[in-house]
């Protein structure tokens, strides 16, 4: 290694102890300047790419954040640090990456409905509830015809405890695609929530049509004729539901308020405990 390089090396690693420094003392603009002083006088300084990565990724710079880190990996492969740093960021910020990057899709196509879509999604995900309730209703709004938004939308609804606007959008659900199990499903949760028995039955013999032996949809059977006040049917569904996955089944049966009219009874309990 020639004098100069080793001159460049120990200079590059002065910008880059002064970039932590700067960084730890909060001066995050001052510090991008010295890992980017540091970078220039060693490229293969990965290093200091990762610390500037750190310094994006404080700054919400999740795109440049994350070409550092990238870099990093590809000048050290062999690293753990620089792999090990990388999922951090991903787990903490591809959420926020992912939101950013779908808004500037928007700005620059605001009638673009799979970014609405994915952005409501991506909102609920964070539990942002209201701003995915509108990026869903705009992308039902530009692609009427397509059932998926309107399910994600009625899933939200749903979570919220608001079935009767779900109800709304899974009856457009299934006129838009019939043979759609999960949304015959849904609807049928739905009525059985709001005391609709009758409207409940009907969606899950039309999703028994089309899956006759999923085992939730057996266990929803189940727990609707419990409320229903019919044992017996209930009892029937049940035992299908529990001879397709027990443990699972009786897990659920611990903290499901919906067979409290069944809990006691010889049948229920020689189901529910074994």
């Amino acid at each position: 290694m020639s004098r100069e390089k080793k001159d460049h090396i120990a200079l590059s690693d002065e910008h880059n102890s002064r970039g932590i420094e700067l960084a730890d003392r909060g001066w995050l603009d001052e510090a991008i300047k010295e890992f980017n002083k540091a970078i220039e006088l060693d490229p293969s300084s990965a290093h200091a790419h990762d610390n500037l990565a750190t310094v994006y990724s404080e700054k919400k710079l999740f795109r440049e954040a994350l070409n550092e880190y990238l870099t990093a990996i590809r000048l050290e492969p062999d690293s753990a640090n620089a792999h090990h740093n990388l999922a951090c960021f991903l787990a903490t910020h591809a959420g926020d990456m992912a939101v950013g990057e779908y808004q500037e899709a928007i700005q620059l196509d605001p009638e673009y409905p799979d970014a609405h879509l994915n952005l409501g999604i991506t909102y609920a995900d964070q539990g942002k509830d209201e701003e995915g309730a509108k990026e869903l209703r705009i992308a039902i709004e530009l692609d009427p015809k397509d059932p998926f938004p309107r399910h994600e939308l009625a899933a939200l609804l749903m979570d919220q405890g608001d079935y009767r606007s779900a109800i709304s959008q899974l009856n457009e659900v299934v006129r838009l695609e019939p043979s759609n199990f999960e949304g015959h499903l849904d609807l049928g949760i739905c009525y059985a929530q709001k005391g609709f028995y009758a409207e409940a039955e009907r969606a899950y013999e039309k999703a028994r049509a089309i899956q006759p032996e999923d085992l939730l949809l057996n266990y929803n059977v189940a727990a609707l004729y419990a409320l229903w006040g019919r044992p017996g049917d209930a009892l029937e569904a049940l035992r299908k539901a529990i001879a397709q996955d027990a443990p699972k089944v009786r897990g659920w049966l611990e903290s499901d308020p919906m067979f409290e009219g069944l809990k006691g009874t010889p049948e229920f309990d020689a189901l529910a405990h074994g």
